[in-house]
Parts: C-alpha cells; structure tokens; sequence
C-alpha cells in the first residue's frame, strides 16, 4: 500500500511538472535561448491581427524590430483578450494556461497606468512606446462640424459598448445624449456600420479610426477624423507600453532601449505610417 501511495505521489508531481509552463525569462536567458516569446492581442487592429499571410499590425512589426535589436529569433503569438488586463497578465505572463503553454517573456499593448501596477505585483512595465486617444470620425458631406460631443444631439455616433468613446458620450451632457448613441458588440461592428452609412460619426480610439478608414479605401473619402479636448472623470488619452514578468526587469530595460532607439531613428513613427496611423509619442504627463 505505502509502495502505491508512493507511485501516486510521483505520478501526481510528475504530470504538475509537465503541466507546469515554461516560465517567463530574463534577458541572458531570452539572449541564450535565441528566442523572444512575444504575446500580442486578436482582433486588435490595426495593432496585431491575422492576416492573410499570418499575423500582421503595427505591434507585429514591432515585436519583430525588438527581437532584431536584442539579437534573436522572434516567437509570436496571438492572444485573445480575457475580460481585464489582470487576468491577461495571469494567463500569458506569470501562471499560465492549463495546458502548461509556454509563457511569453513580453506582453505588448498594455495600458501604462499606476493603479493597474500596482494590482500586479508579479508584472514590471517596460517603457511606453506610444498614446492612444479618444477621436470622433465624422462624413463631411452629412456634418459641417464634431466640433463638441453636443454635436452628437443631432449627428449619432456609432461606438463600441463600453470603450472610452462610449463612456465619455454617455455621461456628457448631464446623460442628455445618450439617447444619440449607437451601441455595437465591437469597434469593427461600429466601423461597418459607420461606414455603410448607418451613423454619420463614429467613436473609437484614434488609431482604430485610421486603421479602419485605411482599410475602407475609398468608402473613407471625404472622411474626417477630430479629437475633443472634454475635461470632465473619464481618460481621453492613455499610454502604451509592454510588460514582462516581474523577475525579468533587465529584459524590460533592454526592451526599453530598443523602443528608444526606433523612436529616435525614426523608424517607429514609420512604422506606424506603414498602417495609415498617426504616431503620437507618449507625453511626459
């Protein structure tokens, strides 16, 4: 019995070990491996999606650039956004899926915010790299002006439920506009329909907006995109950087200089030109 009770024991700690995902590294052992495990997001575009030929988007050729610069191969792969950044952390960077996938080393398209630092210990936050801001696309031809959310009273606006847009529509105002907003399961649904000429404004992120009248072509004529100065409680404009697991700090500081280094060569603002968006460099605030 004591011999059977010992082989479970084994068995058990056994099949952990082989559950157990290979960890997230610091830079000698990223430099020695010859790889960079880099995880990026689905369905975030013009970020990083699938393409046709396999993964593409700005955060696709950008972790392509960082591997070049510390000297490696790249390992990619795409992400599906869980319900927060917490637990996207948890999954892809410190504990791990249930199949015992291999952790990415890096993480990008991740807020660079303090409170959400400080909820996860495990993670330490690279540099940022760009700002992501609330902006308005609206057709010429049906809106002389977006010149202030009040605008939206007469010109609806198609959103993404619950996105930065969205929020900031539907407390402006008093709640006086809500009525004007057209909700839709995800920014690409809002786009289409914004597009097609369901809604003559269309809410989102500026790089969103760009990436999706890039790819419209010429349904996006006599588009314009605006961005609102709106004091009020809800963020208009947020940071972007990477993450690494907590343990991994010289590899977020290498991933830093390399950020660094495209930026001031020029390439990262090229880079993002490549996909019809316009780089805005995070501010020092």
């Amino acid at each position: 019995m004591r011999r059977l009770v010992l082989l479970a024991a084994l068995s058990a700690a056994l099949s952990a070990a082989l559950a157990a995902p290979a960890a997230a590294r610091p830079l000698d052992d990223v430099v020695a491996s010859g790889t960079l495990r880099v995880a990026v997001y689905r369905e975030n575009a013009p970020f990083s999606d699938d393409g046709a030929a396999g993964p593409a988007g700005i955060e696709v050729d950008l972790a392509r650039r960082i591997a070049e610069r510390l000297k490696v191969a790249l390992d990619l792969r795409l992400v599906e956004a869980g319900e927060s950044v917490d637990g996207d952390f948890r999954l892809n960077l410190w504990r791990g899926d249930l199949a015992g996938t291999a952790l990415a080393d890096l993480m990008l398209h991740v807020p660079t915010d303090r409170q959400l630092a400080l909820r996860n210990a495990q993670v330490f936050f690279t540099l940022p790299y760009c700002e992501q801001r609330v902006a308005f696309a609206y057709r010429r031809d049906r809106v002389e002006a977006f010149d202030s959310l009040a605008a939206s009273e007469a010109n609806p606006v198609a959103v993404e439920g619950t996105s930065a847009a969205d929020t900031l529509l539907m407390l402006a105002e008093g709640g006086r506009l809500r009525a004007h907003i057209r909700h839709f399961r995800s920014f690409e649904a809002a786009a289409t329909a914004f597009l097609a000429g369901e809604a003559p404004v269309l809410g989102g992120t500026r790089a969103a907006i760009e990436g999706a009248l890039r790819a419209a072509g010429p349904k996006a004529e006599g588009v314009a995109v605006t961005e609102l100065a709106v004091p009020g409680p809800v963020r208009t404009r947020w940071a972007i950087g990477g993450a690494v697991r907590q343990d991994s700090r010289d590899l977020a500081y290498a991933v830093g200089d390399a950020l660094a280094a495209l930026a001031a060569s020029g390439e990262m603002q090229a880079l993002f030109a490549r996909h019809g968006v316009t780089f805005t460099p995070p501010s020092d605030d």
